[in-house]
């Protein structure tokens, strides 16, 4: 019964972690999932507009656009008076792994990011405030608690626009305001860019990519269109109302924040989002990425902005779901997942912050520490093993006896389970509690950032594969170890031993290319059991010496039914 369930097992494993690899969703159509949310009475996304007259930023130099500097002790954000463009944003507290820029302050928007780059639709005509030219009304920015705000302004014939930026020295968000005059009664709706994507700041560019996409958040849902899923050439529409709307890499995100609080219900006030690929090649995937937001008749708007690492406190902070643009675990099962990956994110922190622990030896302390946690349970589990196969004579006897009448077998079984005071699912619910752990941490590896680069001996990052093809082999081995002695003092037959062979091997070839730190985790948690495992089976020894007739006294029935068996 054991290998069965440690068959059950694996396969559970296969089936929850591969498609998370290897599966990658179509993009939603229009209306798609999200209209299942009831949209409030707002301007609806407008038809695509014009193409812009695009101007990079790396082209602004040439121009007399300035770039000012705002600055505090977590961020460095440049705003272009070129349209009012996000055309930086540096992260001082990390460093980029792409290559060509390793150990370089990070730096997250590409070169010609359209990042708040604003454009008007309004009585059927097209405004691209993105390529204004507005007055600063600082030069350079320190933030500071209480500081003032960067405002720009400009004016073009009869249309006014004033853009207030307001920042946090200890937040990653900008406060954004804004006026727009001239624009007609019937005001209009705003398109903020949010493209083209995050600048790479990984060694694994391919892995970059496969993970840049738009999250959108609506009442009750957040929704993830992959880059890598949208169709050169066409242009995929996501219809609101959202709460916000990101865009994402591995690590990384950009997002729009634009809500209506009514009493303590908050309702989302982004009408829709566009996408368009810029590049054919997957590989390259880039995307023109427009949230649209109603402007009313005064033509006045506002929204924050979210530019920074998916740490997720921060992410809680912002509220409204937002830890979901970081997801742990799968639609259906985050509520298991999630919070023993949060748990064990916050343990790990905290003995690298608090007790100065490098991750890999906190991971090796977890390991153990889970086994501590689990031996009273385990030692019932495998002792139900022992007593089960105990009386396996007298279940098979009851099999053959009534090998012609299946309900009889069952009656029978039952009485027997009952007489002898064997629970048979005993030894099976306790092995289950390691995996939602061993889940839990294979997000925890995939998107926490405090794991990213984090060295461990010859590992250079947790969070990525062993090159060596070490630690994916030490689990396989630890694994084969503690099936080895898990078999003393059972009797063997063909599927045990096919089954201590084919299961660690199997189980190495699908963790070969997880992130290393899951596999230090796995084997040092098979290599804790050992003794637990080595102990038990002494024990087994003891009762069983040889393979039984009959149950060992130990096991006679608590009273005598007065039949023969």
């Amino acid at each position: 019964m054991d290998r069965r369930v440690l068959a059950a097992i694996v396969l559970m494993m296969v089936i929850a972690i591969l498609p998370a690899v290897l599966l990658r969703r179509p993009p939603r159509p229009v209306g798609g999932d999200s209209a299942r949310v009831a949209p409030r009475a707002q301007a609806p996304l407008p038809p695509p507009p014009p193409p812009p007259i695009a101007l990079p930023l790396d082209t602004l130099a040439a121009s007399p656009a300035r770039v000012i500097r705002v600055t505090s002790p977590l961020y460095t954000y440049a705003i272009s008076t070129r349209g009012g463009l996000l055309a930086e944003a540096t992260l001082h507290r990390y460093r980029s792994m792409a290559p060509g820029e390793r150990g370089d302050t990070l730096q997250i928007l590409p070169p010609a990011s359209d990042l708040l780059g604003l454009r008007v639709v309004a009585g059927g005509d097209t405004l691209q405030l993105r390529e204004w030219d507005f007055s600063p009304s600082v030069d350079t920015l320190v933030v500071t608690a209480g500081g003032g705000p960067l405002t720009l302004t400009a004016a073009r014939g009869n249309v006014g626009v004033t853009i207030q930026y307001r920042f946090e020295p200890d937040e990653y968000r900008i406060m954004v305001d804004g006026q727009i005059t001239g624009i007609g009664p019937n005001g209009g709706a705003l398109l903020v860019g949010l493209g083209p994507g995050l600048r790479n700041t990984e060694s694994d560019s391919i892995d970059h990519q496969r993970n840049l996409g738009v999250v959108t958040k609506a009442r009750g849902e957040t929704d993830l269109t992959r880059y890598s899923s949208l169709d050169y050439g066409q242009v995929t529409e996501l219809s609101g109302p959202f709460e916000w709307v990101a865009v994402k890499s591995k690590y990384f995100v950009t997002a729009l924040f634009a809500i209506d609080t009514l009493e303590t219900t908050y309702v989302g006030r982004l009408a829709g989002v566009r996408a368009r690929p810029l590049e054919e090649r997957k590989q390259l995937a880039q995307a023109e990425v427009l949230a649209s937001l109603p402007v009313p008749a005064a033509g006045t708007f506002r929204f924050t902005l979210y530019a920074g690492p998916m740490e997720y406190p921060r992410l809680r902070g912002m509220g409204h779901d937002f830890y979901d643009v970081n997801p742990y675990g799968w639609p259906g099962l985050r509520t298991i997942i999630r919070p023993v990956a949060v748990a064990a994110r916050w343990l790990l922190v905290v003995m690298h912050d608090a007790l100065g622990i490098a991750y890999g030896l906190g991971l090796v302390l977890f390991g153990i520490l889970v086994r501590v946690v689990l031996w009273p349970l385990n030692q019932k589990a495998m002792r139900a093993s022992m007593q089960m196969q105990a009386i396996q004579p007298l279940v098979k006897d009851v099999q053959a006896r009534y090998k012609d009448d299946p309900q009889r077998v069952q009656q029978e079984m039952f009485k027997l389970y009952k007489e002898y005071k064997v629970n048979p699912f005993g030894g099976c619910w306790p092995m289950l509690l390691p995996m939602p752990v061993l889940f839990a941490l294979f997000f925890v590896f995939q998107n926490t950032i405090e794991l990213r680069g984090a060295p461990f001996l010859w590992l250079v990052d947790l969070s990525r594969p062993d090159p060596y093809y070490v630690i994916p082999v030490l689990m396989g081995l630890s694994m084969y170890l503690v099936s080895k002695i898990g078999q003393m003092g059972m009797e063997a037959n063909p599927q045990m031993k096919m089954m201590l062979y084919v299961m660690p091997a199997m189980m190495t070839v699908l963790f070969l290319n997880f992130p290393s730190g899951l596999n230090l985790y796995y084997a040092v948690q098979n290599l804790a059991s050992i003794p637990q495992q080595f102990l038990l089976a002494k024990e087994r020894q003891k009762v069983n010496p040889r393979p039984p007739a009959a149950p060992p006294p130990s096991l006679a029935p608590a009273k005598s039914s007065g039949k023969k068996r």
